[in-house]
């Protein structure tokens, strides 16, 4: 069984910055792609940015400039930088691993196998 286990989530400022952690444990695995989501109260998940092995990245326009995702393929963990923190960007964020290349990926949820719990991130006006 592979576990992702999401940290640094937290209560920032806006204009803040924090950076999440996402690291997998349990049965080894090889991933494809890595990605962030998140998801705001009463709103659907939503994708934020993802890594596809070694260094090709995607973001959702409202995060781009102002996000980084960074991670280590052999270990299967991804970071997210998130620097100048809008209130709007208050949700919890997911981590998810891919282990194949699927249609859609690395936007769409169903492209991933391996969930995190999520950690909430909460940005204060």
């Amino acid at each position: 069984q592979v576990q992702l286990v999401e940290s640094g989530g937290g209560l920032v400022q806006a204009g803040g910055s924090l950076r999440l952690s996402c690291a997998a444990s349990g049965r080894t695995f090889s991933s494809e792609f890595m990605g962030w989501f998140r998801q705001a109260p009463g709103e659907e998940r939503e994708f934020v940015a993802a890594i596809n092995w070694p260094t090709y990245t995607y973001y959702v326009d409202s995060v781009k400039g102002r996000f980084t995702i960074s991670g280590d393929n052999a270990r299967n963990t991804v970071d997210l930088r998130m620097n100048s923190l809008k209130p709007e960007d208050t949700a919890v964020y997911f981590c998810a691993a891919a282990t194949v290349r699927r249609p859609g990926a690395p936007f769409r949820q169903d492209a991933y196998d391996y969930w995190g719990q999520g950690t909430q991130v909460t940005v204060s006006s």
